[in-house]
Parts: structure tokens; C-alpha cells; sequence
């Protein structure tokens, strides 16, 4: 038997950034092997199935990809790829915009002319000229700039835009602003700010980080294109299409094999050395061009490489990272009825609420006391259901394959912040054994909302801590889909560190496509579009006329900043 096969390119990994990078590499024409340790690819993208007829997804429910390149380049329509779409989200429609509101303890609190006006100044949905998908691609979809390059304001993408398309609104101190700050500014009623930095929070930079206000305001806007209508059949089915489309083109994926080490040759990535337990037998697999490591910067650089290859300085800094962020409780409820929301939440229709709930939103100060409980203090949040500040995806009801029980309705996900298990006070295993306590006062708070929802409808109920999210699904850094802080030091050209920013590392033929790189784990196909540039300027990769790069992407030897 042959011990050994030769591809172009070969990538360890094959969560969602591994299996994008093996589609667009091999649309370019290249030969590309996958190698993904576990027995099926896509990662935190998984779905599973608690009890017949019901369809969860664990980890990645929302669809953060919407202004991805990717959908339109690698075509994904092609392959299986549907969303269900929900009934709310036609934001263009100053209407639909008006109806939904924001839930407090007192009820419904439409939005005033002003909130709906500063969202419409950020993004210029309900103007003649939107551009908030130009304004998230500025933000994720485009590779960090040179590591010599001394950028000023001026070179920010997303300053760029600004400046072009809300002049109006642009000033030097939005570069100094939280995304309160911002909103304070350019909103008017609590609720509707407190539910936008909410799922700001949830979705990255946290609302009250200095300088980060639109960061911040991307990550909640980003759900506003398709986020709240997932994939048909869950994220997974997402993975599925990216997967189709690769072997499409002609990649090879394996699953069940587990990379050893990365082999180098005269300081080059020449390949990787599969495990012996690999259900593969050729356990050398060479690369003719690069190696792609879409597993985490620790796990390449300490595990697969090791020490005597790189300068002791990087590894210290490269143990010195913290890929530890903010955690998501994650909670599903089958109920034998749908849920029927309280009086005083008339003036929105039942569609529009489930769509999505953040609740409640009465003050900032429920939700500032939350991040200090999770991020500061590392304490399990307070869970009196007037103060537990949760996020109801809810779009599931919308989408008859998530749950095919008759007579039955699937609330799914609800998400609650909790600390980091290696950070909380009371060790990794205090949210796991505080379950029952928890899990009550989720049913509790839900059913502030609902108030049908009690022991008598509810035919079902599962959840996972971050910690089980971690050990489930070891590709989730610290349990979280977003994985790493989005603070100002691990943004752009900081993250993971300044000489790996831009994809590359120290070992020639060596890139990074994984989590721990910008932008992070939410933004579907964001880094390996990004990484594509890099492929590209080095002689790696030359696509078609498919392929357009980002229009503020900076190559390594022409510092020059173009916009168009």
C-alpha cells in the first residue's frame, strides 16, 4: 500500500473555516486534502438530535455570513444551501421596523422616530442608499493591514465608509466611543439601546468597551441582513453546503484522522504525519504548496510543531494568549403548545416576538451588572428572572425541520451568559452543578414572556454549560461559537499576535485559518476570504473571474490604501 499521497495544499481541520478555505481553494483549481480529527466536519456547526423529531443545535445557531463574499463567489445556492426566513425581517420596511419594540417588565416599548433615525444614520437601511452590508465586510471581510504599515484613522475601512456614506454623523470621537456612548448619542429610549448592546455582547465586543463602538455595533447589526432566520435544518446544514461545494471542486476530505505533527523541511511546512490511530493508511500527507492550520494558535505552534523550531520568545507569547471570552449557557424548551405571550406585549404581533427576545430590557444597569458578574467578578449571574437578562433566537419556530413532533414547538436557543468554567470563582464545574438552579430560573424568566409556558406545556428541556460545550466540541475555545476576546488588544492587526495577524507565520508555507485569527469564529467565511488575499499576493492560489478581493486590502509590498 502507498504510504504516502501529495495534494497542494493540506489543512488540519475541518470546522468551518477549514472546509470554506477547501472550497475556495479548490474552485482555484488546486488539489486539497482536509484532515479533520473527528468523525464528521463542520465543527461548532453541529446539530443533534435529544429526542426523536427534535433537531438542537448545541453551539452556532444564527447566521453572522449574510455579508460574506463567499455566498456569492462560491455560490452556495448550487449545493443545498436554503434559509428560513423570518416574518420580521424586512427591516427596510419602516413598519416592520416600528412594530417589534423591545420587552421590559412593563411591557412592549415601540421604538421612537429617533432610534429607528440613529439606526438608520449607522447603516442606511430605510434610505435610498443601505449600506450596511458594505459597512460589515469593511469591519470583517478584509484582511488586517501590513504589520509595518502605520495606519492613521484614515486608513480604518470602516472610517472610510462612514465618512462616504453618514458624513453626517462621522467625527474623530466616535474612534474614542463605547457603543452606549454611540447610542446615547444617536438613540433616545433605554430599552431599544439596551437590547441592541446586549446582543452586541453576545455577539463580540461588549457595549461598554472604549473605542470598540462600531466593532460592537457590527456584531448586534450583523444579525440584522439574515441572523435571525438560520439555515433550513441548522447551522449544520450550512457546513453541509460548504462541504458539497469542495468536493464539488474536487478536494478530498477525511474525517477520523487526527494530525500528529506538522513535517518540516528546511524550515518549511512540507506536510503533516497523520496519528497511528488515523483511518487513513497513508499516514504522511505532503503539501507542494502550504499547509493551512484551521486548528487553534496553541494547538499549531505548541502541539504540532514544537518547540524546536521556533524562537522561545514567540512560544512564550503564543502560551501567553488568552482564547478565553464570555460563555454561553444554552437552553432549549419543547413545549406541547405554542408559546402565547402576555397582555402587555400587545401591539407587536407573536411572529415578531419570537423572531427574537432579548428580555428584559428595562435599564442598562440589568445588563452592565450582568457583564460585571460574568466578566469581572467570574460569578454565576443574579437569577431572579426580573434581572436575568437572556436571548431567545426563537427563529426555530419558524422552521419545520427543527421540529417534526406533532402538536409540538421548539423554543430554541435561549442564551444566558455565564463566566468562563476556568475563571469562575468557584472552579470549572460551579455552573455545571448549579443546573437545576439554573435551569429553573430560565424556565422562570422565559415565562414572564410567555405565560403559557409552566410545568403542565412543557413536554421537554435541554441544556449545556460552556462547559460541556468544550468537551463536547474541543473546537470551541472556552465553549464559545465567537470564541476569543474582541477587545481592542485581539482586534485586527493585534489578533492572535501582530506578526500573525495577517495569516502568515514564522514557518514558510505555514497560514493560519482558524478561530483564534480576525475576525473570530462568527463571521461565516470571513477568514478564509481574508486569507485568500494572502494565498494570493504569495503565488499560492490564482482564481478565476469569480473571485473579487475586498476593496480596502492593503498587499504586503504596495502600502497604499485603496477604496473605491
Amino acid at each position: 500500500m502507498n504510504r504516502e499521497e501529495r495534494f497542494d495544499i493540506v489543512i488540519i481541520g475541518g470546522g468551518h473555516n477549514g472546509i470554506t478555505a477547501a472550497a475556495y481553494l479548490s474552485k482555484c483549481g488546486l488539489s486539497v486534502c482536509v484532515l479533520e480529527e473527528r468523525p464528521e466536519t463542520g465543527g461548532g456547526q453541529e446539530n443533534t438530535e435529544p429526542m426523536a423529531g427534535v433537531r438542537i443545535d448545541p453551539h452556532a445557531t444564527y447566521l453572522y455570513g449574510a455579508a460574506a463574499p463567499g455566498f456569492e463567489q462560491l455560490e452556495l445556492w448550487k449545493y443545498g444551501f436554503r434559509m428560513s426566513w423570518s416574518p420580521m425581517l424586512d427591516l427596510a420596511d419602516p413598519e416592520a421596523r416600528r412594530r417589534g419594540g423591545s420587552l421590559t417588565t412593563e411591557g412592549l416599548v415601540p421604538p421612537a422616530e429617533k432610534d429607528l433615525e440613529g439606526f438608520a444614520k449607522l447603516t442606511g437601511i430605510g434610505t435610498e442608499h443601505p449600506f450596511l452590508k458594505e459597512l460589515l465586510r469593511a469591519i470583517y471581510w478584509c484582511p488586517p493591514h501590513p504589520q509595518d504599515m502605520e495606519p492613521t484613522p484614515d486608513d480604518i475601512p470602516w472610517v472610510q465608509v462612514l465618512k462616504q456614506r453618514a458624513p453626517e454623523i462621522w467625527s474623530d470621537s466616535i474612534l474614542e466611543m463605547s457603543l452606549l456612548d454611540l447610542m446615547d448619542e444617536l438613540m433616545e429610549t433605554e430599552s431599544y439601546k439596551v437590547a441592541q448592546a446586549a446582543v452586541a455582547w453576545y455577539s463580540g465586543a461588549a457595549p461598554h468597551w472604549k473605542g470598540m463602538a462600531i466593532p460592537s455595533f457590527a456584531g448586534a447589526a450583523s444579525l440584522m441582513i439574515a441572523g435571525v432566520s438560520p439555515p433550513r435544518g441548522g447551522m449544520h446544514h450550512y457546513a453541509h453546503s460548504i462541504v458539497r461545494c469542495a468536493l464539488a471542486h474536487g478536494a478530498r476530505v477525511l474525517t477520523c484522522c487526527p494530525v500528529e505533527e506538522i513535517i518540516l523541511q528546511n524550515g518549511r511546512a512540507a506536510g503533516v504525519r497523520l496519528r497511528d490511530d488515523a483511518a487513513w493508511g497513508e499516514k504522511t500527507i505532503w503539501a507542494d504548496k502550504a499547509v493551512l492550520s484551521a486548528v487553534d494558535v496553541k494547538k499549531t505552534f505548541l502541539n504540532l510543531i514544537g518547540p524546536r523550531h521556533l524562537d522561545v520568545s514567540f512560544m512564550q507569547r503564543v502560551k501567553d494568549i488568552s482564547m478565553k471570552g464570555g460563555s454561553l449557557y444554552v437552553a432549549h424548551i419543547l413545549l406541547r403548545e405554542p408559546p402565547r405571550f402576555a397582555s402587555k406585549f400587545a401591539g407587536a404581533r407573536d411572529e415578531d416576538i419570537v423572531s427574537r427576545i432579548v428580555y428584559p430590557c428595562d435599564s442598562r444597569k440589568i445588563l452592565l451588572d450582568q457583564i460585571t458578574d460574568v466578566d469581572s467578578r467570574k460569578v454565576t449571574p443574579n437569577l431572579d428572572p426580573d434581572k436575568l437578562l437572556f436571548i431567545d433566537v426563537g427563529a426555530k419556530m419558524h422552521d419545520p425541520s427543527c421540529c417534526t413532533i406533532p402538536g409540538h414547538y421548539l423554543v430554541s436557543p435561549l442564551y444566558i451568559q455565564v463566566p468562563v468554567p476556568e475563571y469562575h470563582v468557584n472552579g470549572p464545574e460551579a455552573v455545571n452543578k448549579q443546573k437545576p438552579e439554573i435551569d429553573a430560573a430560565i424556565i422562570r424568566a422565559y415565562s414572564q414572556v410567555a405565560c403559557n409556558v409552566n410545568s403542565d406545556t412543557i413536554a421537554g428541556y435541554w441544556a449545556n454549560s460552556p462547559y460541556d460545550s468544550e468537551l463536547r466540541n474541543t473546537g470551541l475555545i472556552a465553549g464559545n461559537w465567537y470564541a476569543t476576546r474582541c477587545c481592542s488588544d485581539q482586534w485586527e492587526g493585534q489578533r492572535p499576535l501582530p506578526e500573525l495577524a495577517r495569516y502568515r507565520t514564522p514557518i514558510d508555507g505555514l497560514y493560519l485559518c482558524n478561530q483564534t485569527s480576525h475576525p473570530g469564529g462568527l463571521c461565516l467565511m470571513a477568514v478564509p476570504y481574508n486569507l485568500m488575499h494572502i494565498l494570493i499576493e504569495d503565488g499560492i492560489a490564482e482564481p478565476g473571474d469569480w473571485w473579487y478581493p475586498s476593496p480596502w486590502y492593503v498587499p504586503e509590498k504596495k502600502k497604499e490604501l485603496v477604496y473605491r
